[in-house]
């Protein structure tokens, strides 16, 4: 069995999510997903997310692509968790190209081309910040 790891913070899934998941998926036969703890997103990555931890683990849970999903806690984890889940491959977009290269003498490693046409930056950017509440206009009955 051929076992695949990427790892993100997963807010506002969108189809970009769903390619790379998609993508990861094809490399092997189980899928592990670590997302990333509310508390590493803030003081680590300087993240706030629209979903908590729990939302955004039941939405991929909901993927058909995503086998497990693991909390990420720390950058450092990625070693421990390619020799616990016995990973043969680790993938990420590949705005991360590079980065993750150290990674190289414990498995193989694939960056995807991102999906250009979407982000969720982008997303929370076109919303006017996801913070503020979307209230639809008032509809008046017309007589």
């Amino acid at each position: 069995m051929k076992r695949i790891i990427t790892y993100g913070t997963f807010d506002l899934m969108h189809y970009g999510h769903i390619n790379l998941l998609r993508r990861a998926k094809e490399l092997g036969d189980y899928l592990i997903v670590a997302l990333s703890e509310d508390e590493f997103n803030k003081t680590q990555k300087n993240k706030k997310t629209y979903f908590s931890y729990d939302e955004r683990k039941q939405h991929l849970e909901a993927v058909r692509y995503v086998d497990l999903v693991i909390p990420e806690k720390s950058w450092k984890q990625k070693i421990h968790d390619i020799h616990l889940y016995q990973v043969d491959i680790f993938c990420m977009g590949d705005d991360w190209e590079g980065k993750f290269d150290f990674l190289k003498e414990h498995c193989e490693v694939v960056y995807f081309k991102r999906t250009a046409e979407v982000s969720t930056s982008q997303i929370k950017t076109d919303l006017g910040g996801y913070g503020r509440s979307l209230t639809p206009p008032e509809i008046k009955d017309e007589e």
